[in-house]
């Protein structure tokens, strides 16, 4: 009878400890699959994160060269001269001004600042009190092509001249955060074929920069 008794319990034992293995096994097994799910949804989480941050570089960089294909050619070069001397810390573009209104350009081969023209810098003069302190400003002097193109590289020059001694002496802007330079007629925005169009030309450019 005990024999029997304890081939009995053996088998109970044997079945217990084999079903209890088994839910074990089940069990590591789940465990397992729970720790593998998470890892991948971890790496899939930095992959997505990866590729958003991927977009966003691209992002800016198309906006950048958006920005660069949009500014004219003579405000690329103004950044290019600026960089080149060391006067500018950040090579940033704030932003270029043109001064093509009617009222404000300048007059055939004249130089000097009419009151509109005054105007229009204290305008632009007040606009910089916002500005970064370590600003720089290039100032381009532009003509009709009425002239010979030495007289008027010299005419450019004595407009953006004129606009550098106003904003020096008017608004107290500092002699060395100026730049000027002149193009002449070298740089038209309208047909010089046609009159009215010439007035145009007789401009000046303000780059300002940081």
């Amino acid at each position: 009878m005990k024999k029997s008794f304890f081939a009995v319990a053996a088998v109970v034992a044997f079945v217990w400890f084999g079903l209890t293995g088994c839910a074990t096994h089940d069990y590591v097994q789940e465990q397992i699959a729970q720790a593998v799910d998470t890892k991948i949804n971890e790496t899939q989480k930095q992959v997505e994160a990866n590729q958003m941050e991927i977009a966003n570089l691209k992002e800016a960089a198309s906006d950048q060269n958006d920005l660069v294909h949009k500014l004219s050619s003579t405000t690329v070069e103004a950044l290019e001269r600026a960089e080149e001397a060391g006067k500018v810390a950040k090579g940033k573009l704030l932003y270029d001004m043109t001064f093509t209104d009617k009222a404000v350009h300048f007059g055939f081969d004249k130089s000097d600042l009419s009151k509109e023209t005054k105007a229009a810098l204290d305008g632009f003069a007040a606009s910089l009190k916002t500005e970064n302190k370590d600003i720089y400003i290039e100032i381009q002097g532009h003509t009709d092509y009425m002239g010979t193109e030495e007289y008027n590289v010299m005419l450019g020059l004595a407009r953006a001249e004129a606009v550098r001694r106003y904003l020096h002496i008017q608004h107290a802007i500092p002699l060395h955060r100026m730049h000027t330079i002149s193009y002449g007629e070298f740089k038209p925005i309208a047909d010089n074929s046609i009159r009215s169009n010439r007035a145009i030309n007789r401009r000046v450019e303000v780059v300002v920069m940081e």
